[in-house]
């Protein structure tokens, strides 16, 4: 798989058809696409690095939104079960554009969380959002756990 923009890590791949990756969080292993590929790099970046607790990040959560249901690629939840941070993914051959930004906005929507992050594991953007004035501000850098 291609090397992205973050450190590497060791994974359990089966070489099957198609080739599978083990994710941790899920417990299972899961079709290794390019998008999975970056999810759980980035993900073993945000606990290895950024010290987010694995067992507060939750994959393909599902979420009404009006009347319809989608599926946002992570949450990861404070110490007491509130969301603070939606994460999407894109493969890295995705441009990371405002049609993707407005996707995990509309997620918000239903969660109402202060962090978006978006990666294609090439280029990554965390904001930070002022739900009171419904704007954001984008940061540097993604923040450690500590500072959601």
């Amino acid at each position: 798989m291609l090397q992205l923009n973050l450190p590497r890590y060791e994974f359990s791949v089966l070489q099957s058809s198609p080739p599978k990756i083990f994710d941790v969080f899920r417990k299972k292993y899961v079709a290794l696409t390019p998008e999975e590929w970056v999810r759980q790099n980035f993900l073993m970046y945000l606990v290895e690095e950024k010290k987010y607790p694995a067992s507060l990040i939750f994959l393909e959560q599902i979420l009404k939104i009006y009347k319809t249901h989608k599926r946002c690629d992570a949450v990861v939840y404070d110490k007491k079960g509130t969301p603070q941070c939606i994460i999407e993914f894109k493969a890295p051959d995705v441009n990371i554009s405002q049609q993707v930004f407005d996707q995990i906005a509309r997620y918000n929507i239903a969660l109402g969380v202060n962090y978006l992050i978006v990666s294609n594991g090439l280029k990554h953007f965390c904001c930070k959002m002022n739900l009171k004035t419904q704007t954001c501000h984008f940061l540097e850098d993604i923040p450690d756990y500590s500072a959601l």
